[in-house]
């Protein structure tokens, strides 16, 4: 590749990054100002200027619709790049974190936390991750040891998710009371969020983002194919067994407090692969940002589509998600699976 051939892919590259950047900022600032009270941008700022806390146009921003538009923002992000690395692991566009089991597994043993360790919120993102991780090491293992096709690893995905689906269902039957607000779990909602529940998965999230970001290149090699993989030195299995537990991480913090969201690590990184190029590590942080950006979309409008009834975003991602997942099998109908 010649210099200027070079230049300009970068001159590119940055450009997308600023414009998917700029997309993120502008779905917050707006998704701050939407709702039931709508206000304007400069309201906005002298609300945060003035800080004064017995407003009550202050306490709505601060206390409701700022919680929960950080919530979309690290959901979004964290299952867009958990999404985009299993589907570089498994080299198949049809997987995602809800395809294959991931976020299914850390809703169980989310809920087996709420039951075991009501009293350690903290913990329940650890517990999400070991749900999550297991899941994956189960398709991974499936996938290796059978040498099993890319259709034959969504089924078994969708065979394992539906198992853990039954398990969460099991645990909310004899213990209703075990998390707050399950059925929303289920579907997947960010209606009553608030700092402390997205605080310590924060901290997990920004881990795995940086992590993903750091060994994006490890995905190119693996893209390469196995052997040639091997023949560059890689240890094959233990990468694909790290980057699996990258996504675990990521799929677990945000279905610790998000619940079971569906599609966005499936439909955003293959939009991003489609509309980008196959590097990961231009797809990596692109999709972390466009991920956060439309899930905070999606969420704004679920909110103010019906008001002054919600719905719950999960409903909407569903809507727009499955038509999608629908329209990729199809495109794909002639790849050999």
């Amino acid at each position: 590749m010649s210099f200027c051939s070079r230049h300009s892919m970068n001159k590119k590259i940055y450009i997308l990054l600023l414009l998917a950047f700029l997309f993120l900022i502008t779905t917050f600032l707006v998704a701050l100002c939407l709702g039931t009270s709508n206000i304007g941008p400069l309201k906005l700022a002298s609300l945060f200027c003035n800080s004064n806390t017995e407003d009550t146009l202050y306490r709505i921003i601060v206390h409701v619709r700022l919680p929960r538009v950080l919530g979309a923002l690290l959901a979004g992000c964290a299952l867009s790049v958990s999404g985009a690395i299993i589907q570089s692991v498994l080299n198949n566009p049809l997987a995602g974190p809800n395809i294959i089991g991931i976020n299914s597994g850390a809703g169980f043993a989310m809920l087996l936390a709420a039951i075991l360790l009501p009293f350690h919120p903290a913990l329940i993102p650890v517990f999400a991750f070991i749900g999550a991780m297991f899941a994956a090491l189960i398709i991974i293992i499936i996938s290796v040891s059978t040498n099993a096709s890319r259709l034959t690893i969504v089924l078994i995905g969708f065979a394992i998710s539906s198992i853990l689906t039954a398990g969460i269902n099991t645990i909310m039957i004899f213990y209703p009371d075990a998390y707050i607000g399950a059925s929303t779990f289920i579907i997947g909602g960010l209606s009553s969020l608030t700092m402390q529940k997205i605080v310590f998965p924060a901290l997990y999230i920004a881990s795995g983002l940086i992590l993903a970001v750091i060994f994006s290149r490890d995905l190119n090699i693996l893209s390469l194919g196995t052997n040639t993989a091997k023949s560059l030195g890689m240890n094959v299995t233990f990468t694909k067994t790290f980057m699996i537990g990258i996504s675990a991480i990521l799929a677990g913090a945000a279905v610790s407090f998000a619940g079971l969201l569906g599609f966005v690590g499936l439909i955003v990184p293959h939009a991003v692969r489609y509309l980008v190029s196959n590097d990961n590590k231009i797809v990596i942080p692109v999709s972390c940002l466009v991920g956060g950006g439309f899930l905070i979309v999606c969420d704004t409008v679920s909110r103010i589509l019906f008001a002054p009834y919600e719905l719950p975003v999960g409903i909407l991602m569903a809507f727009v998600g499955a038509p999608l997942f629908i329209f990729l099998i199809m495109k794909n109908r002639h790849a050999k699976y």
